[in-house]
């Protein structure tokens, strides 16, 4: 893995044109981002940050709150820029919103006044598929979501998991090369969530795309990736990288029981534990001052 000090001039060529060639799908580099506080100076949200992506890869990140992993995962979509440093998603630096990305953000993104089949069929017709083919399309991923016979119910008329299912159909659809999930199952019970969580792995198994998937909760993050990312407090830097060598397929019930998870967990939960307490301590401060 590159140096994470250097700066975006030292990237060589060669590496980014591997980069969607054998390479990685998604590349960070060096990368900053700052925002303007209400005060007038400066809060940085992420510094320094350098990581991979392979393709075909379910990368999970964890850290503590404020650390920075949603703004990561904007500035991989490319509807934030980083202040220094650079992104690359399929080989080519992100200047923008690109085709190849869908994003599940933890809110849903239905729209209320369309049934499901009308939200689910958005994306084909918005990227030019004629009115019959983007209705069977999403016929067919209405049904892959476990929800066939409900293409003419509204949002309001479903559950908070049906609702996550026209999501994920919403944006599996499109076919991403590359697909950002910001705590998307968070707002669910246990039992839904769980549900849903297996869901995810058994549609993304039959497809090529990579994962980038933030979460809060390390059991769901070492359940479904294949690699833990650990995000230090603010400002958010890479801390250590995981490899989660449990077997696939994966049963996420069934794999909390596995002696290898327990020893993942255990080893994780220090490094994530360390940057909770730093965030929190410093979160003290700033209330006493």
């Amino acid at each position: 893995m590159p140096n994470p000090g250097r700066g975006r001039a030292e990237i060589p060529n060669p590496a980014v044109a591997a980069v969607g060639q054998g390479g990685p799908t998604i590349a960070l580099r060096d990368v900053m981002k700052r925002f303007r506080t209400s005060r007038g100076d400066f809060y940085v949200a992420v510094h320094s940050l350098t990581f991979d992506v392979a393709g075909g890869e379910f990368c999970a990140i964890v850290g503590p709150t404020g650390s920075g992993k949603s703004t990561t995962l904007n500035l991989i979509a490319g509807l934030d820029t980083p202040s220094r440093g650079q992104a690359f998603v399929l080989g080519q630096p992100v200047t923008g919103p690109n085709a190849g990305v869908g994003y599940m953000f933890q809110t849903d993104a239905v729209f209320p006044w369309k049934n499901v089949l009308a939200n689910v069929a958005t994306g084909p017709l918005y990227r030019g598929a004629g009115r019959e083919e983007a209705v069977r399309r999403a016929r067919e991923w209405i049904g892959r979501v476990g929800l066939a016979g409900f293409g003419d119910r509204y949002p309001s008329q479903l559950s908070g998991g049906m609702r996550k299912r026209v999501a994920l159909a919403q944006t599996l659809i499109n076919e991403p090369a590359v697909l950002l999930m910001d705590e998307p199952f968070a707002s669910l019970d246990v039992q839904t969530r769980t549900m849903m969580e297996n869901e995810l792995l058994e549609l993304w198994s039959g497809t090529s795309a990579s994962v980038v998937f933030v979460t809060h909760d390390l059991e769901e993050a070492i359940a479904l990736a294949d690699r833990v990312l650990v995000f230090t407090a603010a400002p958010a830097t890479l801390k250590r990288s995981y490899e989660i060598d449990l077997p696939r397929p994966r049963n996420v019930t069934e794999v909390r029981f596995d002696p290898r998870f327990t020893q993942l967990y255990e080893h994780i939960w220090q490094d994530l534990r360390d940057e909770a307490v730093i965030a929190y301590e410093r979160s003290l401060q700033q209330v006493r001052s």
